[in-house]
């Protein structure tokens, strides 16, 4: 059980590291939070600050996911780890529980007043490190749709629901091997919480108020355009 604990507990203070206020107060002597959608997520970051931050950001925010399911989650003490997960695959809970930390983290962080963003780059990472195939179709769907709509928060809950059914179609209609049956169920919990996480894009989506973008130039940001 005590690996269980610490890998939780690192994952946790792993996804809870601010990427975009560090990067906004370091780099630039801004606080992110404090502009834009006032949100502490890589899309703000795009917004207020511009590409290169926004992609340093990104980075930082998948790779939280990544460090905690792909690597932090092989933590091994002596007591092992528990079992009686029924038909689950005991690493594939584990891994998704390290990932479900990161995620908690990134989206209340300790490091930053409890303050983060919505968490879905750092899910993103996650999944990428248990099933990057999947994850690929996930990607193109988010490119689809942003392309299309030009809404990225359409985009991110899209993406949210193509998860479970691309996992449910390459489990049980095409049998993949490795597809851990707690990966279709985390996937529909996740998307449930990415829907809630992002009910005021939705109403602004319903009333048409969402923030659109203008063109898929590089972000320049408030900053680069001098309106800060």
């Amino acid at each position: 059980m005590l690996s269980l604990v610490v890998i939780l507990v690192l994952s946790y203070l792993a996804g809870s590291i601010p990427a975009s206020v560090w990067i906004g107060k370091g780099l630039y002597g801004i606080d992110v939070r404090q502009y834009g959608s006032g949100n502490a997520g890589a899309t703000n970051v795009f917004r207020v600050l511009g590409w290169k931050a926004g992609a340093l950001c990104t980075v930082m925010d998948i790779g939280k996911g990544l460090l905690a399911a792909g690597a932090i989650a092989t933590i091994r003490l002596n007591d092992g780890l528990p079992s009686g997960y029924a038909f689950w695959q005991v690493e594939s809970v584990v891994r998704l529980l390290a990932g479900l930390a990161a995620i908690a983290g990134h989206m209340w962080p300790v490091w930053a007043r409890f303050m983060g963003g919505k968490g879905v780059n750092t899910a993103a990472g996650m999944l990428f490190a248990l099933t990057p195939v999947t994850m690929w179709i996930v990607l193109g769907t988010f490119v689809v749709v942003l392309v299309t709509s030009r809404y990225v928060s359409l985009a991110s809950l899209s993406a949210a629901v193509m998860f479970p059914a691309a996992v449910a179609v390459r489990k049980f209609i095409f049998d993949i091997e490795g597809l851990d049956r707690s990966l279709l169920l985390f996937g529909i919990f996740l998307a449930i919480g990415i829907f809630i996480a992002h009910r005021s894009n939705i109403v602004r989506l319903l009333n048409g108020t969402e923030n659109r973008l203008r063109s898929f130039r590089l972000a320049r940001g408030l900053r680069g355009r001098g309106e800060l």
